[in-house]
């Protein structure tokens, strides 16, 4: 049985997937695709994996972790399934980590080793989605605002906007942690707003069509925010007036954080030195900056409605 960890990253489009297979559930496992979503995931999987504030992984501790592992993927084997699909964009960490130490999946690293232990060495493939840094950071501070963080200072907007961890850093940790798997890499440009495109290029199946426009979990924009500040007591005045998406970053710092970008895609497109794919569809022109089409009313209640991904396999 192949085993595909589909990791995010955060804000990538990956609540709209995850209900995109939730809806399809049972036209992918007629393929022989099993699906285990956040709901499976958080659910005491991988518990005693991470360590809490003091403690530390012990031995015994990963033993059950990976003991439940084993147990759940021999009966998805049992039950026919060729392909097991897990997507959690937790498993490299959150983006209200990399909001508050101002770096992007700092650990990611680590964590993906303990998955791979946990799995036993047998995770098969890996897939990632970036995207551009001014983009991904914009909405990663506007849904920590949205959980409860404070608005960040220019200070911080300026170490965001200048950091050198890229996305290539979080590939090359990513390959460090797991050798042995195949990582293909997407961006949230190309697939956002195209779950069956996404899955097939994730697993290679014949992907069911999709009826519906999402764009599920999205970052709130500015009235919402200001109302959220208003809200908790703080100042909505820490951000500007007007409507639309926040845009925190100057008009030199994104085109700088663009440029960033672009010369991680070149290093992709150009092999990444063998450790990544850059998985494009090639028979449509590539995606540019715009938001995936979607009702615009749908924003956060639908991360916590909509994660009931079909538990098949």
């Amino acid at each position: 049985m192949e085993i595909i960890l589909h990791v995010g990253a955060h804000r990538t489009a990956t609540t709209s997937f995850q209900h995109y297979l939730r809806e399809h559930g049972a036209t992918i496992s007629a393929t022989g695709t099993g699906l285990w979503g956040p709901l499976r995931t958080r659910n005491g999987l991988f518990s005693g994996l991470f360590p809490g504030p003091v403690a530390t992984v012990k031995r015994p501790s990963l033993d059950r972790v990976r003991g439940r592992i084993a147990l759940q993927l021999e009966k998805s084997r049992a039950r026919g399934v060729k392909k097991l699909l897990i997507t959690d964009e937790n498993m490299i960490g959150t983006s209200r980590h990399c909001v508050r130490t101002g770096l992007l999946f700092p650990s990611v690293g680590e964590r993906m080793a303990r998955y791979n232990a946990a799995f036993g060495g047998g995770i098969n493939q890996i897939v990632l989605t970036i995207r551009s840094p001014e983009s991904w950071w914009e909405s990663a501070a506007a849904y920590s605002v949205q959980r409860g963080a404070c608005v960040p200072t220019q200070a911080k907007l300026d170490k965001l906007a200048t950091m050198a961890r890229t996305w290539r850093d979080v590939i090359i940790d990513l390959a460090c942690a797991v050798p042995h798997a195949e990582i293909k890499v997407t961006t949230y440009e190309e697939f956002a707003g195209r779950p069956k495109a996404f899955l097939a290029q994730a697993t290679g199946i014949d992907a069911p069509k999709d009826s519906q426009t999402r764009w599920l979990n999205r970052s709130p924009d500015l009235p919402a925010l200001r109302a959220i500040l208003a809200e908790r007591g703080d100042d909505p005045d820490l951000l500007p007036d007007g409507t639309g998406r926040w845009h925190p970053f100057t008009g030199a710092q994104s085109a700088m954080m663009r440029e960033t970008y672009a010369d991680d895609l070149f290093w992709l497109t150009a092999g990444a030195d063998g450790l990544a794919t850059l998985t494009e569809d090639t028979p449509r022109t590539r995606a540019g900056k715009s938001q995936p089409a979607g009702d615009m009313k749908e924003g956060q209640h639908h991360d916590s409605q909509h994660r009931k991904l079909a538990q098949s396999g």
